[in-house]
């Protein structure tokens, strides 16, 4: 009787241990992770659920053909551990097999035990499938260099390899360019054609500009409609001729889209190196610079950047202003001052807009308009504007009653990573979101239409809403706001000053104020100077004024 019970009993162990070996043979197919035992020596693997994982073409059976299956130039890792001499070890690798289906990539994780004169006699461990993780990492990889949209070099990358081309430049003692090329009026062909065509259109304009190239020629995209071409070991006399020979591809093949041929043309703004820039930040300013006079006369243009005293004067002056503000910074002399935005039916105040303003050392105050341009100019403005932000929020945070509205800068608006630290940041605190304005410029919104559409959805999912400012003052169209979502838009105050005794004016006003009713958009009335004019706008359905006759921007209100 007890003999018999003994074997029941271990009967029952049996079975538990198998039901335990299944569970966890289940779960290891479930987490695409197989067992291995592997005697070097020998030159066999013995498996544990290898055949759930490994593509169908290799026999499992033996270990040589684990490494016929990696490519040749992708063995080093894994021959290292073979190869290896030492004491007891442990290894943790990756590895990447071919397969019909592609190529699929493993992570090894064990033991590794020596024999006879330290070297690898077995390997005992794990091997987990992690393609998709590797795919994840290969393709933020790309993201962190490229261009989604092109395929192109980023903004940031192409200005790395600007700074080693010049840099290759100095030090060899020759020449190159960098050109900035824009898509003259994309603006007209999303509004006629819609953007998915005009996103076909930088695609196609994008392929066209890499193709007319030379193999060591680098090309990137910097903004919404431009691209970036450096030109290496590039005479002077060159630069022209290229770009004449891109502007030709472009103008003379029209893109052909879902919505149809369509043509464009573009225009090129270009500086020689090193000669007239020594950096990369400097060269692309420059270039912007030759790209304004390029589109002075209109479309197809293109200019190189001159040299002017008065030019370098203005910059040297830029650069003082940059300097000043870095240090303002540093001794938290950098303030928000806090201008009301009344209701025009109540004539209470709804909210404030946080305005820059810096103490200079000796206590005068300077205005947002003196500094903040020269700081776009010597890109530093991503540091006024994060501050900015960082001051709304602590405010919002210490002030649950209040709503604030935070500008953006025009050349922040342009740099999609910027944007996204500022969304990460407005995710970060949850808790104001709903209280918070941001405000982006109807120049900034149409330049970048792309990188603010994106920006501008990620805002309103977070609960914060986002208002155009000076509009009117660009000639972004109303279907471009509608397709970017915005809750407001703040009528250009050169429209509203001294309306009551400006009829062309007036009908400006009107018929935006109604368009944007249509659209379900509130309006905002910048400079609002009178009673008359306010009750004038109040008239034209206007929802909020903002004007020194309902209040001056302070530094210090009452309310904090």
């Amino acid at each position: 009787m007890l003999s018999t019970a003994l074997q029941k009993r271990d009967k029952v162990t049996e079975l538990g241990t198998l039901e335990a070996e299944l569970r966890l043979r289940l779960a290891a197919q479930a987490a695409r992770t197989a067992a291995f035992d592997w005697d070097v020596a020998a030159g066999a693997i013995t498996w544990d659920g290898a055949t759930d994982i490994l593509p169908m073409h290799l026999d499992s059976a033996r270990a040589d053909n684990l490494l016929d299956g990696i490519p040749v130039e992708r063995r080093g890792p894994l021959v290292a551990v073979l190869e290896e001499r030492g004491p007891q070890s442990e290894f943790l690798l990756d590895i990447e097999i071919a397969s019909a289906m592609g190529a699929v990539v493993f992570t090894l994780s064990g033991t590794r035990t020596p024999g006879e004169g330290g070297r690898t006699a077995r390997l005992v461990g794990l091997m987990r499938d992690t393609t998709e993780g590797a795919r994840e990492i290969r393709r933020l990889s790309y993201l962190a260099t490229r261009d989604e949209l092109t395929g192109h070099l980023n903004r940031n990358a192409l200005r790395e390899e600007m700074t080693h081309a010049i840099e290759t430049a100095k030090d060899e003692n020759r020449s190159c360019a960098f050109l900035v090329t824009s898509i003259d009026r994309l603006a007209m062909i999303n509004d006629s054609f819609g953007f998915d065509a005009g996103d076909e259109v930088i695609m196609g304009v994008g392929e066209r500009l890499a193709r007319t190239l030379r193999g060591t020629d680098v090309i990137g995209r910097t903004a919404g409609n431009k691209f970036g071409v450096i030109l290496k070991n590039c005479a002077e006399r060159e630069i022209a001729l290229v770009a004449a020979r891109l502007r030709a591809l472009v103008r003379d093949n029209g893109v052909e889209t879902r919505s149809g041929l369509v043509s464009a043309t573009c225009s090129v703004g270009a500086v020689w190196l090193p000669s007239a820039a020594n950096t990369s930040q400097e060269a692309m300013l420059r270039a912007e610079q030759a790209l304004d006079k390029a589109r002075a006369n209109g479309r197809d243009g293109f200019a190189t950047y001159q040299p002017s005293l008065v030019r370098e004067t203005v910059r040297l002056r830029q650069m003082q202003i940059a300097d000043q503000v870095v240090l303002a910074l540093k001794e938290n002399r950098l303030k928000l001052a806090y201008q009301p935005i009344v209701s025009a039916r109540g004539r209470k105040v709804s909210h404030y807009e946080c305005l820059l303003r810096m103490i200079k050392p000796d206590g005068a105050i300077i205005t947002a308009g003196h500094f903040v341009p020269a700081c776009e100019q010597m890109g530093i403005v991503h540091l006024v504007d994060r501050w900015a932000l960082d001051a709304t929020i602590a405010q919002l945070k210490a002030h649950a009653a209040i709503t604030l509205a935070v500008n953006v800068s025009g050349t922040a608006a342009s740099d999609p990573a910027w944007l996204q630290g500022f969304v990460d940041t407005v995710r970060s605190h949850p808790d104001v979101a709903a209280r918070l304005i941001v405000e982006l410029t109807e120049t900034a919104a149409l330049h970048h239409f792309e990188e603010n559409a994106h920006f501008v959805s990620q805002l309103r999912e977070l609960g914060a809403r986002v208002a155009i400012d000076d509009f009117g003052a660009g000639y972004t169209s109303f279907r471009n706001l509608q397709m970017l979502h915005v809750d407001t838009v703040k009528i250009d105050g050169s429209y509203v000053k001294d309306l009551s005794v400006s009829p062309e004016n007036q009908v400006f006003v009107r018929t935006l104020v109604g368009l944007a009713r249509n659209f379900d958009i509130k309006t905002v009335a910048e400079w609002v100077g009178s009673d008359d004019d306010a009750a004038l706008l109040q008239s034209f359905g206007v929802d909020y004024f903002q004007g020194f006759h309902f209040g001056e921007p302070v530094i210090n209100p009452e309310w904090a």
